[in-house]
């Protein structure tokens, strides 16, 4: 029954995408398998990414079992189809559930999306990440492909102040789904969450040096990083802006 309501979801997700014809365009998809429990990291620029990573994920046969803030499960309605489709609540001041909520799909041989952010950056760059996709990995062996997305920010995101949804058709999401990698039983959780925060990184500049991706001469593009050209808040301002977790790791990644 899950899957089923996770297609129909699918579906409707499809016809949101056409009406505002938004392409969703995937590199390395083949990095992602078709079977077997996989762990997608993907960095975190807006509310709907988890949308497009599935738009993506799909084309390989997978329904991505997201974990998701648990104030999303309040609508009735809403927590039901949540709950068919195997995401998984997070509560940011008790993530052991969540925690274990996970493991349980990736030894069922789900594929588990996990934003380490644990929130949308308001800078655009890879803020302090968590060392829970890394713990999953060690304790499951499941392989981590680490995903970057950009584009999506310009639809519904963060900012100073927050701007209103922008339903401007014919945006064009990327997506790159790098190299997985695995994690050895006696590897250090800090140092594989920082090789993830320098490997998203170097993926996400890459999505946002590409020419369609950068602000037109003379635009005040608040969508667009400061570090970069654009007038979203610095990493500076950013610090008083992110809601940060309790335990992340801090960034050695990214600009200084």
């Amino acid at each position: 029954m899950g899957d089923g309501v996770y297609r129909a979801v699918n579906a409707l997700g499809r016809l949101g995408l056409g009406v505002l014809r938004i392409r969703v365009v995937p590199t390395g998809l083949e990095h992602l398998p078709r079977t077997g429990p996989v762990i997608l990291a993907a960095n975190h620029v807006a509310y709907p990414d988890f949308v497009f990573v599935e738009k993506a994920a799909v084309g390989r046969g997978r329904y991505v079992r997201f974990l998701t803030r648990y104030d999303v499960w309040r609508p009735g309605v809403v927590a039901r189809a949540m709950d068919a489709m195997q995401h998984v609540p997070v509560d940011r001041a008790v993530p052991v559930d969540a925690y274990l909520r996970a493991r349980r799909l990736l030894r069922a041989g789900e594929a588990v999306g996990i934003f380490p952010e644990a929130g949308i950056s308001y800078s655009y760059t890879v803020r302090s990440l968590m060392r829970g996709a890394a713990a999953l990995a060690r304790e499951t062996g499941a392989p981590v492909v680490p995903v970057a997305i950009w584009g999506s920010q310009r639809i519904f995101s963060v900012g100073d102040p927050e701007p209103p949804p922008d339903w401007t058709r014919g945006r064009r999401i990327d997506l790159t789904f790098g190299e997985p990698f695995t994690v050895a039983g006696t590897d250090d959780l800090t140092a594989v969450t920082t090789r993830l925060g320098h490997t998203l990184t170097a993926m996400l500049e890459e999505l946002q040096r590409q020419p369609h991706h950068r602000p037109r001469p003379g635009e005040h593009a608040t969508w667009y990083p400061a570090h970069l050209g654009g007038h979203a808040p610095t990493r500076e301002r950013a610090l008083e802006l992110d809601v940060v977790p309790a335990g992340a790791v801090s960034p050695t990644w990214g600009p200084r």
